[in-house]
């Protein structure tokens, strides 16, 4: 971010289960609306029911890591469609729940046990299992509502790209109408190049702490009312070990005031977009329509 400075410290570099947690969770939905599910093997919780998550290794991507998860606790081969939530702690531990269809596979029985799980199992009713944490719930919830939406308005297909980022980002598509044509305009930075405004995620802080201090150091203290719709985008890679860590988050914005209400610092201007882009992006800002994302305090 031109002129901004950074909150994270400059020795923070994000390493996978170093520095930085990514965890991916598999949440599978059939057309009789049961849900996928695995039976724990670790000693800690043994027996217990869960959605089958675990940690993405280092080298392998969101994707990749997804699809090795559901494989090893269920042995369902699954090919990914979408994002359906993020979650997030602090500015380093991030949950990415996916969904996706069956490729093949076999589901995992009881003789199949092993380090990884002891069985999987398509669940209608949940009541029937004892599950390890209750903070799968409303991923289940979210799923079967994505999987059941039939004629209700929902984001598209929005997956992980593969980009290499070093460090851990916050990219912000803010956007505004301007009074005098009803026009539809974006906030770009220009200090040295054209681009959409990017900051660092402070490691030790939750991402809404990061988003308040940079839209505050664009906009002022007097922050106008606005508000943050959801993610548009996920970028990580993970190759080569250890150098691609970081991620990038695109998160849409939109204010309430009209254009010429707002003020900005002399960094950042407003460009107005096309009509078919303005569209779009008013589109996005209903409910469902980006990806949610949750901050767990």
């Amino acid at each position: 971010a031109k002129g901004i400075v950074p909150s994270a410290s400059p020795d923070y570099r994000p390493i996978l289960r170093h520095t930085v947690s990514y965890i991916v969770v598999g949440a599978l939905i059939n057309s009789d609306g049961e849900v996928l599910m695995m039976q724990e093997a670790k000693s800690s919780c043994a027996g217990k029911w869960y959605l089958p998550a675990g940690h993405v290794e280092p080298g392998e991507n969101l994707l990749e890591g997804v699809k090795r998860e559901v494989l090893e606790e269920t042995g369902i081969e699954m090919e990914p469609t979408t994002l359906l939530m993020v979650e997030c702690a602090g500015g380093a531990w991030y949950r990415f729940v996916i969904t996706g269809n069956v490729t093949g596979g076999c589901l995992k029985t009881p003789k199949d046990a092993d380090s990884e799980s002891l069985q999987a199992k398509w669940i209608k009713d949940l009541g029937e299992l004892n599950l390890r944490a209750n903070d799968i719930l409303s991923i289940i919830e979210q799923a079967r509502s994505y999987h059941a939406r039939k004629d209700e308005c929902w984001h598209g297909c929005v997956l992980p790209a593969v980009t290499p980022h070093r460090k851990l980002l916050l990219r912000l598509v803010i956007c505004i109408r301007k009074r005098s044509n009803n026009r539809v305009h974006i906030l770009l930075s220009e200090k040295t190049e054209v681009h959409l405004p990017v900051c660092e995620i402070n490691p030790t802080r939750n991402v809404h702490s990061t988003l308040n201090k940079f839209m505050t150091e664009i906009f002022g203290a007097d922050l106008p009312a606005h508000k943050p719709h959801g993610i548009l985008a996920v970028e990580h890679c993970g190759k080569p070990e250890a150098l691609n860590d970081g991620l990038c988050l695109t998160v849409l914005v939109s204010f309430r005031k009209a254009l010429e209400e707002v003020g900005i610092i002399d960094k950042y201007t407003w460009l107005e977009v096309s009509k078919q882009l303005g569209d779009d992006l008013l589109k996005r800002l209903p409910k469902n329509m980006a990806v949610p994302l949750h901050v767990i305090r």
